[in-house]
């Protein structure tokens, strides 16, 4: 009983619960607000009318998808006031204005720190014109450079990446640098954070950053105070507070680990135990990773940094050279391939990670194959898909046949019946829940990273990944893919039929705010 009595304590008092109680009373007063300036200020409420049919205006001449249109302008049709003042206030992402011009700032301070060398440029000219145009695109749009002399290595379980992870922190010399969206307590962070602790002691750098997110329910909110007593720096992206913020919208899901600006880690895989199938929640989970070493690692220095310095605090800058130069491969790296690890950010205007996925639907020819644990895209994305498909490609996608988010779910198999009748092929995995996020094609090019196939990834989420093109890493994930299909079932038109009414219509009525999401 006195155990029960502390833990309904634990939760009354807790940060989390505080936190929901705050912004839900902020929502309360503003849905008030609107009532009484309906009874009392008709005028304003007839003002605010005249703005909402000015917004709709404004929104359908957007340059943005035509689901992100729709989706506001149903709520302001439906709510003139109310449906008005959330869009001033979302998309005006006043509350981003800082985070914005801070991420702007650190990037101008790393301008010109990443550039394809003279050497590389030349063996990309005389690959074929399709990976000339990505390659241009990445250096000089996106800002991400190609490199050459760097090696790679595909995990296709996060239980492989940890237990290589774990060797390769031992041998850390000068620095630790780790970046995650979500770390939780377990055999995993445990173990990680001993050995970080036992680096610190010997000298070592180590800075660890993760998503805010940690603080509701994973960590808590002092956490990094509490890494800090050991030595290491530490600090939360964009902390969860108790306030109707746009930039809590904003979350860091990238996956990046560096050592000593020699080797880095990215891919689906947190520093959780389900993510190594420690704890089970959803069956079998089944993610991906990749090791990047030689000069690629140089990029995933970079935005960490730059990341880092987002929410440092004063006006000391970083010392970007003291991290980047001078490192010393043991041995040469040689690669018949090429690597560009690249990252994504809200704040730009170029989509990177959606492009990088374009891209290689676009430039295939005889298969496309596709892992990804969600699947809610704008209709330019889907119909680059079914057009792949009937233009006579292969294109097969595996999804989860255990969710982790039922609505989420529910709202990707609305798009089953389009995909079928495209002859594009969907598998689902029947062991459980698939976390890797990758693409493969031709035998000639894959990416893998954090960038998921939905609005949260493509638009509202800071991501990283990795493509490849002709990098022996490529065969490795179609390995992996073709083994992975041997544990899935195909869906069949008979499948979706059989799907429950219930979920199809959950599906078709949340698709409607999909990208709000």
């Amino acid at each position: 009983m006195k155990r029960f009595i502390n833990c309904v304590f634990k939760i009354v008092f807790s940060r989390t619960l505080i936190i929901i109680l705050m912004l839900l009373l902020q929502i309360l007063v503003l849905l008030g607000s609107f009532k009484w300036l309906g009874q009392y200020l008709s005028f304003i409420w007839e003002g605010m009318s005249f703005l909402g049919a000015f917004l709709i205006i404004y929104i359908i001449n957007k340059d943005e998808p035509a689901e992100f249109k729709l989706s506001w302008i149903i709520p302001i049709c439906l709510f003139p006031v109310f449906g008005a003042l959330i869009y001033l206030f979302v998309a005006g992402n006043f509350g981003g204005i800082g985070l914005k011009a801070k991420l702007w700032q650190c990037m101008k301070e790393t301008d010109g720190l990443l550039v394809t060398s003279e050497e590389t440029w030349e063996a990309v000219t005389k690959q074929p014109a399709v990976f000339r145009g990505f390659a241009h695109y990445m250096e000089n749009t996106a800002g991400f450079p190609v490199y050459h002399n760097s090696g790679a290595r595909y995990y296709p379980l996060g239980e492989d990446k940890f237990e290589d992870l774990l060797i390769e922190l031992k041998k850390a010399k000068k620095f630790i640098f780790l970046e995650y969206f979500i770390i939780e307590h377990g055999q995993m962070w445990d173990t990680v954070v001993k050995i970080l602790k036992e680096k610190v002691q010997e000298g070592v750098e180590v800075r660890v950053m993760y998503d805010g997110m940690c603080s509701l329910v994973l960590l808590p909110y002092r956490y990094p105070k509490e890494l800090k007593k050991y030595g290491i720096k530490a600090k939360m992206f964009s902390p969860i507070v108790p306030f109707l913020s746009t930039t809590q919208n904003n979350r860091d899901h990238r996956k990046i680990l560096i050592i000593d600006g020699k080797v880095a880690f990215t891919g689906g895989v947190n520093l959780a135990d389900e993510y190594i199938n420690k704890v089970v929640r959803f069956g079998h989970w089944k993610d991906v990773a990749v090791k990047i070493t030689g000069d690629a690692v140089r990029s995933f220095t970079v935005m960490f940094l730059q990341m880092w310095n987002v929410y440092e605090k004063g006006n000391e800058k970083e010392n970007y050279s003291a991290y980047l130069d001078g490192i010393e491969f043991e041995e040469p790296l040689y690669s018949d391939g090429f690597v560009i690890p690249y990252g994504d950010t809200p704040t730009r205007k170029a989509e990177v990670g959606k492009t990088v996925y374009e891209s290689i639907v676009n430039g295939a020819t005889r298969y496309i194959h596709i892992m990804t644990p969600y699947f809610i895209v704008d209709r330019e994305f889907l119909d680059t898909m079914k057009y792949a498909a009937q233009r006579g490609v292969e294109v097969s996608m595996i999804l989860p046949h255990i969710p982790d988010k039922k609505i989420v779910y529910y709202i990707a198999r609305t798009f089953y019946p389009d995909l079928l009748k495209a002859g594009v092929k969907v598998y689902e995995y029947t062991p459980g829940f698939v976390h890797a996020k990758l693409f493969v094609s031709d035998d000639c090019c894959a990416t893998v990273g954090t960038v998921n196939l939905d609005y949260r990834s493509f638009y509202h989420h800071f991501e990283c990944g990795a493509y490849f093109y002709n990098n022996q890493v490529v065969g490795k994930v179609e390995e992996d893919f073709e083994k992975t299909l041997e544990k899935c079932q195909l869906v069949t038109e008979e499948y979706y039929k059989r799907i429950p009414l219930h979920q199809k219509l959950i599906g078709r009525v949340s698709r409607l705010v999909a990208p709000l999401m």
